[in-house]
């Protein structure tokens, strides 16, 4: 892998995992929506990842590990998991049995998620960087 090549991936995973934490925020903010335009309350998303190169990850693991193809997002889907059900008699959204349906987000859960992701954030910087800093070297060798 060369010099670009390493930058590039760690570029791919700073643009997927900020992405990552721009929907992590987006769940966070809605801990407490009741009421969507779908209809119903608020569905926690997460976000897929998969190797730019298209393959699965075995594959991509085989072959492709030393050209640096990086990640991209395979989408964002809705978390299907069962939904809340809080006693809240007097919210404008409860049944007729006094009950709110709240959304699947679990907040300790998103917290950790958007730790996560921070640190390899963090890391791809950090790859980017190094990169930069062998590329300097090398062109010191040359002096």
């Amino acid at each position: 892998m060369g010099m670009f090549g390493a930058i590039d991936a760690a570029a791919s995973g700073l643009t997927a995992e900020r992405l990552r934490m721009d929907v992590i925020s987006n769940n966070i903010a809605n801990v407490n929506t009741t009421r969507t335009a779908e209809g119903g309350a608020y569905r926690r998303q997460i976000v897929l990842f998969e190797p730019r190169s298209g393959q699965s990850f075995a594959q991509f693991l085989s072959r492709e590990m030393d050209s640096g193809t990086g990640v991209k997002v395979a989408g964002i889907t809705q978390d299907n998991s069962p939904t809340r059900r809080v006693y809240e008699p007097n919210h404008p959204d409860a049944d007729p049995e006094g009950y709110v349906e709240m959304p699947n987000i679990n907040i300790v859960s998103e917290m950790v998620d958007m730790i996560t992701a921070t640190r390899a954030y963090e890391a791809n910087v950090t790859a980017v960087n190094a990169a930069k800093s062998m590329a300097l070297k090398a062109l010191e060798i040359g002096r």
